[in-house]
This record gives C-alpha cells, structure tokens and sequence, in this order.
C-alpha cells in the first residue's frame, strides 16, 4: 500500500530493542504513546498502531486489553475462551475490530482509523489468522477471519482500511 519511493524502517533498524510502552486506556493512547517513544527517543518520524475487538454487549471489551484479556500472559486461546464463556446465552454478538495509527513527526500528530463490523461466533473455525480471528465473522461474510486467505483479509481488515488512509495521506503529504 505504501508507494515504492518510501523506506520504512524496523524498530530493529533504527537500533530500538526496547518494549514499545502500552498504558493507556485507548487504542488511541497506546498508539500515540508508542509513536511517541520512538519520535521522542530516535528523533524520526514514526507511526504506531494499535488494535481491539469491541463487543457490544460487553460494553465494548475487551477493547484495549484485548490481548491480555484473560491475563498478562497474553494467550490468544485463553482470551478467546474467556470471551465465549462471557458471551454463552446472549444473542446480540455484534462486535467490531478497530485499528488506530497514529503517525508523529511530519506534520504534527495524525490519526488513522479503520473498522471491521461483524459478530462474535459460538465456537471458533478455521485455522488461519491469530488472534480473535477463529471467532470473529465479518458482515456479509460467510466466512470467520481464520478461514478467510491473506489475500481476503487484507481486502476488508481493519488494518487494511487503516493503513490505506495512513498510504493516502503520505503519498498526499509529499506530492502536495
């Protein structure tokens, strides 16, 4: 997505081994508070995002504790259980992934929003993707996201939809 003429570098290039931070409450914080560390410590332009599932009817859980909701030991088949002993017996299982980047140090501080709706399934399938991905299908899809190909994935993620605003908005900001 991102043109040829771009170089985007690692955190392993820019010589940053550290565990970017994650404390804040939001998808939008943490995303700003990694794109921040790296900004405010290597001095280089730099994007960060980060990724929850919303379920409605748990008021929008995991959300940013997506990865550890069943516990620090962020253990994706743990949060899935979780998750399903939480939703066992309720019918409304609407939920959404969302992605937030932040990017820090062309032009202040920008943000890039992408949103897959969809519902929680009773039971996991396929083997694919990582994550909520067994449990999770996308609207007007018949599919989970663990049974969609790469190729599927990335034409509807919400890391796709993100990172084509954060493409558009670099390829404008240095052809303007």
């Amino acid at each position: 997505m991102i043109e040829p003429d771009f170089r985007i570098l690692s955190l392993h290039e820019i010589g940053c081994h550290s565990e970017l931070p994650e404390t804040e409450k939001t998808l939008e914080g943490n995303s700003h508070q990694k794109a921040a560390y790296v900004y405010n410590n290597f001095h280089l332009p730099c994007f960060a995002d980060d990724t929850g599932l919303e379920v409605d009817v748990l008021n929008g859980a995991p959300g940013v504790f997506s990865a550890r909701y069943a516990g620090e030991q962020k253990n994706s088949e743990d949060n899935i259980s979780l998750l399903l002993k939480n939703l066992q017996g309720i019918p409304n299982r609407k939920a959404r992934f969302r992605t937030v980047i932040t990017l820090i140090g062309l032009n202040g501080i920008e943000y890039f929003e992408g949103i897959i709706e969809g519902l929680i399934l009773e039971k996991r399938r396929g083997s694919g993707g990582f994550g909520y991905d067994s449990v999770f299908q996308p609207e007007g899809c018949a599919k989970s996201m663990a049974e969609m190909t790469i190729g599927e994935k990335n034409l509807i993620s919400h890391r796709a939809k993100a990172t084509q605003k954060l493409a558009t908005y670099l390829k404008n900001y240095f052809t303007a």
